[in-house]
């Protein structure tokens, strides 16, 4: 069963989503809220498999409310849904880590299957991406070559690394994680070496490419 959690402010829209998810008898909607803010304390409190957000809400926005979860070290996978194609917004959430970011209008089997995906650690974009995201995205992928790197990342890592790309400080990290900060900081000296790159954008970037993030 895939416990997951609902967050969209207008109450039609939420209900119908609720409808729409009972036809999976895999999926369990275990709660759901109206905004942001609230959405960051159940989700951290409720801990469901997987989260889906819309990216408006009141207040805390969807991204807003993704960066803050992860700020708190929870790494549940969430998946950002838009009535819009939204560049800024898509790629705000796509380093801070989403799992899928889609179009209201996506097709339910296309959902169902970014909800499984999400699930499986892998990343769901092309269905809410418009030409422009695609043409930055790429040009953020193509400042690296695709490598395996011949020292991985251990798993501890790879949560540094997704928290940096959230754009936390080593502090932040540290309290995320319930760590040293002197521990986060050789974690990312790690991850830098690893990665073969000078700082922690290009880290990210090369995070991103490398599908860790």
């Amino acid at each position: 069963m895939i416990r997951l959690f609902l967050v969209e402010d207008e109450a039609l829209v939420r209900l119908g989503l609720r409808q729409l998810l009972s036809f999976d008898p895999r999926i369990e909607v275990i709660g759901d809220c109206a905004n942001g803010a609230e959405a960051v304390d159940r989700i951290e409190r409720e801990k469901p498999d997987v989260v889906l957000m819309d990216v408006r809400l009141p207040g805390l926005s969807g991204v807003e409310a993704l960066k803050a979860l992860r700020a708190r070290g929870v790494l549940t996978p969430v998946i950002l849904i838009t009535t819009f194609d939204e560049e800024q917004a898509f790629l705000k959430a796509m380093h801070a880590g989403v799992s899928a970011f889609l179009r209201k209008d996506i097709a339910f089997e296309d959902l169902i299957a970014a909800i499984e995906a999400a699930l499986r650690g892998e990343r769901t974009f092309r269905p809410a991406i418009t030409q422009v995201a695609q043409k930055r995205l790429f040009e953020m992928k193509s400042k690296f070559e695709a490598a395996e790197l011949p020292d991985p990342l251990t798993p501890r890592e790879v949560e540094v690394l997704r928290l940096m790309a959230a754009g936390l400080s080593n502090k932040e990290i540290a309290e995320a994680l319930t760590a040293g900060e002197a521990t986060i900081k050789t974690h990312a000296s790690s991850i830098l070496s690893k990665l073969g790159v000078r700082d922690r954008t290009r880290a990210v970037l090369k995070g991103l490419e490398l599908g860790f993030i």
